[in-house]
């Protein structure tokens, strides 16, 4: 499929997550629970459309195993990004207020992982409600990490990206230090939360706010791609709004969105944004 030949966005799972966190809070507003969230995933989507720790957590829950026992029982996956990549919405309805964002990640994040898995969810939830705050890349991920513990793997291995670029640390030698750290046969492989935090971390750094250059810097750089450019679209299109996203990202999609969320289908993302609106605390 060709950005030229669409006529909407395609489903995929991340966007998924975030239309399915709309429809949470919908249905069980700003106060819902781990158990609200296994409810909905168990009742609007097929067990295709999750993936690794999710489908293991989709399968435990539908067992009988409650959260936060449905994260872990059998769950390798459970430190995985899969988390890390559904939380957009809870910064979105969360401008300003990353600690609120980071604490409604959490409680969807437990119902299928942990620890790293855990707090790569807060971080990202908590760095997209600051960028509504700031423009500054280290005042935003600071601001995401100020959410998770400072003795986890994660905050430890942000914390050297930044100190790093503030040294002075180049584009490339950045990047390659991510490469090297992280090779193809590493055990986090290609989707521990981890690398890819670090991925999303250098994309906003060097990125200096384009829009465009730092999605291409977060797909660049590998590992999983469609969720770093993901993850990094949301933060600096917070950061920087709808007029510094060009025609060329938003022209093929046609305002529409495919979804597998029974009850929802396509969405016209212009009707999701209102929506999001009422979302907000008030």
């Amino acid at each position: 499929v060709y950005a030229d030949d669409v006529e909407f966005a395609p489903t995929d799972d991340d966007t998924n997550y975030t239309a399915l966190s709309q429809l949470l809070v919908e249905k069980h507003g700003r106060d819902f629970t781990p158990d609200n969230v296994g409810e909905v995933w168990l009742s609007t989507q097929p067990k295709e459309a999750y993936c690794t720790a999710e489908r293991i957590a989709y399968k435990n829950l539908m067992l009988g195993f409650e959260p936060p026992r449905s994260a872990t029982y059998k769950n390798v996956y459970r430190e995985w990004i899969g988390a890390q990549i559904r939380v957009d919405y809870y910064g979105y309805i969360n401008p300003g207020d990353p600690e609120a964002a980071a604490e409604m990640a959490f409680r969807d994040a437990c119902i299928s992982h942990t620890k790293n898995g855990i707090y790569g969810a807060m971080w990202a939830a908590a760095c997209i409600a600051a960028a509504a705050a700031t423009d500054d890349a280290v005042r935003i991920l600071r601001a995401g990490m100020s959410q998770i513990p400072t003795t986890s793997r994660l905050y430890e291995r942000l914390d050297r990206i930044i100190k790093r670029y503030q040294d002075g640390v180049s584009e490339k030698e950045a990047f390659d230090d991510i490469r090297n750290t992280y090779p193809s046969d590493h055990p986090h492989t290609w989707v521990h939360t981890i690398p890819n935090a670090e991925i999303v971390a250098y994309a906003l750094l060097y990125g200096n706010g384009d829009y465009g250059r730092s999605i291409c810097l977060a797909v660049g750089a590998g590992k999983d791609t469609d969720c770093n450019g993901a993850t990094v679209g949301s933060i600096v299109g917070m950061m920087k709004g709808i007029g510094a996203i060009g025609e060329e990202w938003t022209k093929a999609t046609n305002g529409k969105l495919a979804t597998q969320i029974i009850g929802v289908g396509d969405l016209v993302i212009e009707e999701a944004a209102k929506k999001t609106m009422e979302h907000l605390k008030k």
